[in-house]
C-alpha cells in the first residue's frame, strides 16, 4: 500500500530520530555528536524522499540549495536535526523536522520529539488542552528575544525556557506553554513542520506582522514567528507591534 504524505513524513521523522538515539547511545558528546547526528539523519531523509517522491523538490538545512527548487509547485522541507545544541548536551528538547510546503504553504508535517518518544503530525491533530494559568511563553534558553519578554510582561505570562524551534512550537501544541514568539530569525526548514503541525491543531500561526507565512522562498530565511492560542493571538500581535526597544 502506497504511504500517503502524511504517513511518509511520520515515518520520515520518527525514523530520523531513531537514528539520532542510536547514535547518541554510541557514547559521541557535544559538537561532533551534533555533526554526525545532522549528517546521518539528513542521509537517510533525502535518500528516502528522493525514492519516495522523486517529483518533489527538497530544501533541507544541511544540503546546498539550489534555486531550481523555486519551479517546483511540492517541497519537501526538512531538518533533520532542529536543536543541535541540546542533543549534543543529552537534553530532550530537540526536533525532527519533516514538512511538505505546496505551492507555498505548510501542507504536511510531521515534528519527531525523540527524547519524549513522540511524533507528532498535521495528520492527526492532538486536541488542545485548557489555557494555562498563569499563561505560559516560551523562550529561547540562551537568546531570549526581548519583545517575547516584553510581551509576557503586559500580558502576565511566565517565562518557560526550551531548545530547538521544534521543540517550542509542539510545546504549545501539547498544552505545555501558551504562546511561542520568535523575533530573532529563522530558516524555513526551523518551522515549516511545526507550522503545519501547529495549524492542523487549530492554533494561530503568522509572522509577527499577522501576515501569513510562505515557503519555498528564494530566500529561506524567515525573521520571525508567532504560534499561540487563537484567544491570545490579537492581543499578541497587538503588543508586539508597539514594543520599541528602550
Amino acid at each position: 500500500m502506497t504511504e500517503n504524505d502524511e504517513q511518509l513524513a511520520e515515518r520520515l521523522a520518527t525514523a530520523a530520530g531513531a537514528i539520532l538515539l542510536a547514535l547518541r547511545a554510541e557514547g559521541l558528546e557535544g559538537k561532533a555528536l551534533g555533526q554526525a547526528g545532522d549528517e546521518a539523519a539528513n542521509a537517510m531523509l533525502c535518500r528516502e524522499l528522493r525514492a519516495a517522491r522523486p517529483d518533489d523538490a527538497i530544501l533541507s538545512e544541511e544540503e546546498k540549495d539550489s534555486a531550481a527548487r523555486l519551479a517546483y509547485n511540492r517541497v519537501w522541507i526538512v531538518d533533520p536535526l532542529d536543536g543541535t545544541r541540546e542533543y549534543g548536551e543529552g537534553r530532550n528538547d530537540w526536533a525532527v523536522h519533516v514538512a511538505l510546503a505546496v505551492d507555498g504553504v505548510a501542507t504536511v508535517g510531521a515534528v519527531a520529539l525523540p527524547g519524549l518518544g513522540i511524533t507528532l503530525t498535521s495528520g492527526a491533530p492532538v486536541p488542545l488542552c485548557p489555557a494555562n494559568q498563569p499563561l505560559k511563553m516560551l523562550v529561547s534558553r540562551t537568546r531570549p528575544a526581548a519583545e517575547a519578554v516584553s510581551v509576557a510582561e503586559r500580558i502576565g505570562a511566565e517565562l518557560l525556557a526550551m531548545g530547538s524551534a521544534g521543540a517550542k512550537a509542539m510545546a504549545v501544541v501539547r498544552g505545555e506553554a501558551d504562546i511561542y514568539l520568535h523575533t530573532g530569525g529563522q530558516y524555513e526548514w526551523d518551522n515549516c513542520a511545526p507550522v503545519a503541525v501547529a495549524q492542523a491543531a487549530g492554533l494561530h500561526v503568522s509572522r509577527v506582522d499577522g501576515s501569513a507565512i510562505r515557503y519555498n522562498a528564494a530566500d529561506s530565511y524567515m525573521p520571525d514567528l508567532l504560534i499561540c492560542r487563537m484567544e491570545l493571538a490579537q492581543e499578541v500581535l497587538r503588543l508586539a507591534a508597539e514594543y520599541s526597544p528602550k
